[in-house]
């Protein structure tokens, strides 16, 4: 009798925990989740202003600051949520394969990114812009760096369209990643560094780089950053709209801008309409 008890126990105690693990799915990836579990959220690691992890392991960042307000308008913590990395190439992947509830990465919208998953908001609006040095009053438009050197990251469709498009005699420099980019400006082997304005102000923005660089402040695109998540999913993306619609209209989304950017005298735009 004993044995046959302690095995109603066990099976008993198992059918607790399936059915616990299939209610209670901590990956977040469950669309009537909200208000309970873990949230997996996708961002950048590595774009100060953005999405940064420090090396104490906090995450910090405005795309950090949407994601988080976002996430308890759908029921979450900060404590609940899940950062998992999100490099340019993987987002799409991420996504589609359960792996994030949602992305928010400077994830430009655009038409090819648009097939392959669905966009709320737009939360930002960012341009292509350049970062000089403080003292720099040589460059004030694209045609002054034809006879600059130009530094962006390997592959980077902005450096491609200054130097295909408006300075066709600029010298560009390719480096593995934005911090190359920026000790090449601040040593003078390079006079200039594009991409988006957001992360340019988020690189000048960080304390061991306050007062030595400056955004030009050209406009030579429009880049409207989305939040991604799976395609159809429209419940879940009403949700994300709405909160977005209230984090800017009770002054969340500007003091979240002014936190991440100020340092760097950012000038944002106003919060672009969403949806």
């Amino acid at each position: 009798m004993k044995l046959h008890k302690a095995g109603a126990s066990a099976a008993a105690a198992l059918v607790l925990a399936l059915t616990a693990t299939a209610c209670g799915g901590d990956s977040g990836d469950d669309s009537n989740n909200e208000g309970g579990g873990k949230i997996a959220i996708g961002i950048k690691f590595d774009q100060p202003g953005l999405g940064l992890k420090t090396p104490d392991g906090t995450f910090t960042g405005f795309d950090v600051d949407v994601a988080t307000y976002v996430a308890k308008e759908l029921g979450y913590d900060a404590k609940d949520i899940e950062w998992k990395q999100a490099p340019s190439a993987e987002r799409e992947n991420l996504i589609a394969n359960g792996d994030v509830k949602f992305v928010a990465a400077s994830y430009s919208i655009n038409d090819e990114r648009k097939q392959k998953v669905d966009f709320a908001g737009p939360y930002f609006l960012a341009h292509q812009d350049l970062l000089v040095r403080a003292d720099d009053t040589s460059i004030t438009k694209p045609e002054d760096l034809n006879s600059k050197k130009l530094c962006s990251v390997t592959g980077s469709t902005s450096a491609q369209n200054v130097k295909e498009k408006l300075a066709p005699k600029a010298g560009l420099l390719e480096q593995g990643g934005y911090s190359e980019c920026l000790t090449g400006l601040e040593n003078k082997t390079v006079d200039a560094l594009t991409t988006d304005d957001s992360i340019l102000a988020g690189y000048a923005a960080q304390k061991e780089h306050e007062g030595k660089f400056k955004l030009v402040g050209l406009k030579l695109s429009d880049e409207n950053y989305g939040i991604g998540l799976k395609k159809g999913d429209t419940e879940l993306l009403g949700k994300i709209n709405d909160a977005l619609k209230k984090m800017e209209s009770d002054g969340s989304w500007q003091k979240a801008v002014t936190a991440n950017f100020g340092p760097a005298g950012y000038k944002n735009e106003p919060a672009p309409a969403i949806g």
